[in-house]
C-alpha cells in the first residue's frame, strides 16, 4: 500500500481535485436549477407547478449513468444529424448531468424550506408594500436557508459520491483513477482502500463542516 501511496499519490491528490471541483461545479448549478423549480412549485400558477413537478419527477426517475450517457453521447449525436458538429468534454456532461440530476433533489429540498416558513413572514412583508418576489428574496429565503442547511450539505455529499459514477464517461475523477492505478498494479484491495480512505476523509471533514456551520447559524453567528 505504501509503495502505491508512494508512486501515484500526485495522480490520486489530481483526481481529488477533480472530483471535489466537479462537485462544487455541478452543486452551483443544481442550487440555481432547484430555485428555480421550486418556486414553480410553490408559485400560485398551475402551469408552473406543473411544469416544476414534470422536471422532478423526470429526472429523479432516471438513473444518473444514463442521465450521463445521454448527454455525452446522445446529445452529441443528436445534433450532428441536424448538421452541426458538437462536442462535450468529460467534464462539461458531467457537471450538465449532475447538476440536472442534484437540481430535482435540490428543488424538493427548497420547496419543503420555503413552505416551512410560516405563511404570515410573506403576508406580512406584502402588507408593508413588498413585491412577492422581493419579498421571497429579502424575507423567506434567508429564513429557509437556515433550515435548509443541513439538507444542502448531505445532498453535497451524496453529489460528491456519485462522482464516481461518471469514470463510465472518461472522466478522470478518483474512482477512475482507481481503475487506472489498479490496472497498472493488479493490487485491488490496497489500491480500492485508498481510495475509499480519501472519500471518507473528505466525507467526514464536510459532516463536521456542516454541524459547525449549522451551530453557528442557528446562534444567529457569522
Amino acid at each position: 500500500m505504501i509503495s502505491i501511496i508512494q508512486t501515484y499519490y500526485k495522480m490520486l491528490l489530481m483526481a481529488m481535485g477533480n472530483t471535489l471541483l466537479l462537485t462544487l461545479l455541478s452543486l452551483i448549478m443544481a442550487m440555481v436549477i432547484g430555485l428555480i423549480f421550486a418556486l414553480c412549485n410553490v408559485g400560485h400558477s398551475r402551469f408552473f407547478r406543473m411544469i416544476g413537478t414534470v422536471y422532478v419527477d423526470a429526472i429523479r426517475g432516471v438513473p444518473l449513468i444514463v442521465l450521463a450517457f445521454f448527454i455525452y453521447f446522445g446529445i452529441p449525436q443528436g445534433i450532428k444529424m441536424l448538421g452541426y458538429e458538437f462536442r462535450l468534454t468529460p467534464l462539461q456532461a458531467g457537471i450538465v448531468a449532475l447538476a440536472m440530476n442534484c437540481g430535482a433533489y435540490m428543488a424538493e429540498i427548497f420547496r419543503a424550506g420555503i413552505e416551512s416558513i410560516d405563511h404570515g413572514q410573506m403576508e406580512a412583508a406584502r402588507s408593508l408594500g413588498m413585491s412577492y418576489a422581493r419579498a421571497m428574496y429579502r424575507v423567506v429565503l434567508p429564513q429557509a436557508f437556515r433550515v435548509m442547511i443541513p439538507s444542502i450539505i448531505n445532498q453535497f455529499i451524496i453529489t460528491l459520491k456519485d462522482t464516481s459514477i461518471l469514470s463510465v464517461i472518461g472522466f478522470p475523477e478518483l474512482t477512475n483513477t482507481g481503475r487506472t492505478i489498479t490496472g497498472n498494479t493488479f493490487r485491488s484491495l490496497e489500491t480500492w482502500t485508498i481510495v475509499g480512505f480519501m472519500y471518507l476523509v473528505v466525507i467526514i471533514l464536510l459532516s463536521k463542516s456542516a454541524k459547525v456551520l449549522e451551530r453557528r447559524l442557528k446562534h444567529g453567528r457569522k
